[in-house]
């Protein structure tokens, strides 16, 4: 078959040229489309907004979008719960939840991917008695490389439901879920500027006091933007005209052409991130929580995030301001923190322990590698677990080590695709062994005998 269109993540740091692209309109149709392909020996990967910066969905072979199996099939507001299609998208689910009086308990700051994406990933938000999104979900259908339609809960098939929880899409294609909702809350948001020390020296009066705390940090300055959202009961208020110009135009706008700058003549990197710090603005409003968590991002990055143990946050922030002081790398981005509860789903970064997130960026176009190579050199000190939608350097080996439930994860996966339908060549570097003896670096395909993925 000719190839279709070339097909690029978000970023742009991943393209690939996908030999067929297909949109099943419903389950019955992606489980036929599975079971032909199944018996024809090809691969699928399902792609849903490409957030990933990671190469999960880049594929030569079937690349699936859920763009046509889309919205909330059914809302029981007594039992907190809401079944939706997978492809359905953060914030048209945001918005539909409203209409039915409910919302998610917790997103992330950007709400353009597919559910199904996000959940498979562990994609999170930020909050120390909230966990990431894949916690909310209290079951879903599953379509397994046999072409079967399987219902997967802590009840029905529980060993497949908790590897599916976070599965990089390894297990099969998530058709449904549903989530367990809360109803509809308005959240009064404040964010102002701080200096560095004394956030880190607040850290636990802020992640305790407020239900959602994070802060982001500019290199080369003592200047924080500190965002804090708390459940209200009083009526939404209409956002200020400096709170929305600084959302749409600061933060997007205006920043993009300061990012351009940096991009054309790198120097200016430290005076943009003092520009940005004194260009931090003091919020005060009320609105619902699906509209206050996200913001837009309309700048285009590349991103590497990890977890690491709560604890640990104030050691590996001071450590990565003192690296980027040492190489005086050419960065613009903040460093982003965020907090999040343990929890018991395999694959999770935050398996176990309660865990802080730490976000580093790069604008697209600018050289990002030895920037990330140095700050992941500090995330692994401390047992950083990263994130599977971000960059990172992580070898099969080093995972395995890094979680407990690693081989039983792969004992599922074997099972449910033997022939590694939902493999493409960089899970197959990090999925191929399926026993610690398997794990010789020089062996895994798309690994070199450092243990480095190619």
């Amino acid at each position: 078959m000719d190839r279709t269109e070339r097909w690029s993540n978000w970023s742009g740091s991943v393209k690939s040229m996908p030999r067929q692209i297909v949109k099943p309109g419903n389950i019955d149709q992606l489980a036929r489309l599975v079971r032909d392909y199944g018996r024809d020996g090809r691969h699928v990967r399902v792609v849903g907004a490409g957030h990933s910066f990671t190469p999960l969905v880049q594929s030569d072979d079937v690349l699936m979008s859920l763009d046509e199996m889309q919205g909330v099939e059914s809302v029981d507001t007594t039992a907190g719960r809401a079944t939706v299609l997978g492809g359905t998208r953060l914030k048209k689910l945001g918005g539909t939840l409203f209409e039915h009086g409910v919302a998610q308990e917790n997103l992330g700051d950007i709400d353009i991917q597919s559910i199904s994406g996000a959940i498979s990933t562990g994609t999170h938000g930020t909050g120390v008695r909230f966990g990431t999104l894949s916690t909310q979900v209290e079951g879903f259908t599953l379509v397994t490389a046999s072409g079967e339609v399987l219902e997967c809960s802590p009840e029905r098939n529980p060993d497949i439901f908790k590897a599916a929880q976070v599965s990089l899409g390894t297990l099969g294609i998530i058709a449904k879920v549903t989530l367990r909702v809360v109803p509809a809350k308005r959240l009064h948001y404040q964010g102002n500027r701080k200096k560095l020390g004394d956030c880190l020296a607040n850290l636990e009066q802020y992640k305790q006091e407020n239900s959602h705390f994070e802060f982001f940090w500019f290199p080369y300055t003592d200047g924080v933007q500190a965002k804090f959202l708390n459940e209200t009961t009083d009526p939404a208020s209409k956002s200020s005209l400096w709170g929305d110009f600084n959302k749409i135009v600061m933060e997007n706008g205006v920043y993009w052409v300061l990012s351009e700058s940096c991009r054309l003549v790198p120097r200016l990197c430290k005076t943009v991130c003092r520009i940005s710090t004194r260009s931090i603005a003091n919020i005060d409003e009320i609105d619902y929580s699906h509209r206050v968590f996200t913001t837009p991002r309309l700048v285009r990055f590349q991103e590497m995030e990890y977890n690491i143990p709560a604890e640990h946050l104030s050691s590996v922030v001071n450590e990565i301001r003192e690296c980027i002081e040492k190489y005086q790398f050419r960065v613009h981005f903040p460093v982003e923190c965020r907090f999040v509860q343990a929890d018991d789903i395999w694959l999770s970064p935050a398996y176990q322990r309660d865990s802080a997130y730490v976000a580093v960026h790069m604008y697209r176009g600018m050289p990002y590698r030895s920037y990330f190579q140095h700050i992941e050199e500090i995330f692994k000190r401390y047992q950083g677990r990263p994130h599977w939608g971000k960059m990172h350097t992580r070898t099969p080996v080093e995972l395995s080590a890094l979680y407990p439930r690693w081989y039983d994860f792969q004992r599922i996966r074997a099972t449910l695709d033997p022939q590694g339908m939902f493999l493409n060549d960089y899970l197959r570097a990090l999925f191929s062994a399926d026993t610690p003896e398997d794990h010789d670096p020089s062996s895994i395909p798309g690994v070199s005998a450092k243990g480095e993925l190619l």
